[in-house]
């Protein structure tokens, strides 16, 4: 405990000193036109290291775009092409499926261990839904924890597109969660690259098709050989396919973006070395999540029958490198309860075909309905987070408890994923109450 509590005593400080700093006004929002290159204060300080020839570590932090076999490694491969006296380490930080909300808490963990000299971001795709308030706040905290670390670091953002995001493009601006980002790369000086730019002005040229259903939609479902009818539109079309999709690029997409990557790292080559430490002074947003941290279950917060799964679980194995020891439960009744002091608390944990519900009590009040961990994607399992307070309030000790509870959830949801619902939905596969979990997202400190 004494370790936590120190470290809320030096993120209490740190808030309390956002706060006096910061503007009385909170920013506002605004359009942003689409560059693709925007330089700002530079990569000078890992630049110096790769032309000094000494080793660097660059680290990729993201979603499934850049967790693909795509641009993030021809990054790495072409600065060590490009920069053969150096010696390039690279930091695969990156998970499908998840936003800044979740990077600003496993920053620690999955980038800042590995101590990187420069780091990517890239959550525009994820982060399109989020209003631009919570954008700030969890793009800030990854800015701010990175920096409190190594003001030596320097800092790339970088939006992807898909075709969601087309309309404000081939228009000439940034989608509303890439121009929020703008907005803090402004404040701080973060240089961005935007590769939507590149794409939408072959879009529009009409030299390059976002999404593959554009093709299949012109071939009528019951045409006979449709598969066939398909690939061959497909094949003799002369417009480059960027996604089957619409959202995760192809071979062909990764090249478009890899070729962003270089005019920005090209552009940026000469601009000199920043120690970005000042920057620290005045922050964009005083709200911002430069205190998040992941905090790793104990037993003495459990009840009931959890288990540590053992190194050799298949569980443990595909996910533990991302979310330490993990703890599973099926016995409902089993809980999970902490006290802490602070304004937001999640759990890392998991979805999973099998997975049950929780009832969720703060403060002496239960939720109003049981929670699933589960929902229409669970084929598979996947990693999650699952919310338990949020009261902005940073002071307050709150009494949490999580609790399985005794029914299943309705899988029903996943239904159109199955070629026979209602038989596959009876198989073990799909039956269960089990929780797995294995850390705890809080702003704040845990007390006894």
């Amino acid at each position: 405990m004494n370790r936590y509590a120190s470290q809320w005593v030096a993120s209490a400080a740190a808030v309390a000193c956002a706060v006096s700093l910061a503007a009385a006004e909170l920013p506002a929002y605004h359009t942003v036109k689409a560059e693709e290159v925007r330089r700002r204060e530079g990569i000078g300080q890992v630049m110096k290291k790769i032309q000094a020839g000494q080793e660097v570590t660059v680290a990729y932090l993201g979603g499934s775009i850049t967790a693909m076999n795509g641009w993030r490694n021809k990054t790495t491969e072409w600065l060590r092409t490009t920069y053969p006296k150096a010696t390039f380490k690279e930091v695969h930080a990156a998970i499908g499926g998840t936003g800044s909300d979740l990077g600003v808490f496993r920053l620690g963990r999955d980038v800042l261990a590995y101590k990187p000299d420069l780091l990517f971001v890239e959550f525009a795709t994820n982060d399109g839904g989020q209003p631009p308030e919570q954008i700030w706040r969890s793009m800030e905290g990854i800015v701010r924890q990175t920096w409190k670390q190594d003001p030596l670091t320097d800092i790339v953002f970088t939006y992807t597109i898909t075709t969601a995001f087309t309309n404000d493009y081939c228009k000439g601006f940034c989608n509303r969660s890439a121009a929020a980002m703008e907005q803090l790369a402004d404040h701080y000086g973060i240089p961005s690259i935007n590769f939507g730019v590149r794409v939408a002005q072959l879009l529009n040229e009409n030299k390059l098709i976002m999404d593959a259903k554009v093709i299949e939609t012109a071939v009528p479902k019951e045409s006979p050989d449709r598969d066939r009818q398909i690939r061959e539109k497909l094949a003799a079309d002369s417009r480059l396919l960027f996604a089957n999709d619409g959202v995760h690029p192809r071979d062909e997409g990764h090249e478009l973006y890899k070729a962003a990557i270089i005019a920005g790292l090209t552009q940026m080559k000469d601009m000199p070395a920043v120690d970005h430490k000042a920057k620290l002074a005045k922050p964009f947003v005083a709200d911002n999540w430069e205190a998040a941290k992941m905090v790793p279950l104990s037993e003495t917060m459990l009840s009931g029958n959890w288990k540590a799964l053992p190194k050799d679980d298949g569980k443990q194995k595909a996910f533990g490198e991302r979310m330490g020891q993990i703890w599973m439960a099926d016995q409902p009744g089993s809980k999970l309860h902490f006290r802490f002091k602070g304004s937001l608390a999640k759990v890392y944990d998991l979805l999973g075909p099998d997975g049950g519900q929780v009832t969720i009590t703060v403060d002496g009040k239960a939720g109003a309905k049981p929670v699933p961990r589960f929902d229409s994607y669970c084929v598979y399992h996947r990693i999650a987070t699952l919310g338990l307070v949020f009261d902005g309030a940073m002071d307050q000790v709150h009494d949490v408890t999580v609790e399985i509870h005794p029914e299943q959830p309705d899988r029903t949801s996943v239904s159109f994923r199955l070629k026979d619902p209602a038989k596959e939905l009876a198989q073990p596969k799909f039956q269960g109450t089990r929780v797995w979990m294995s850390q705890l997202m809080i702003l704040g400190e845990l007390v006894p």
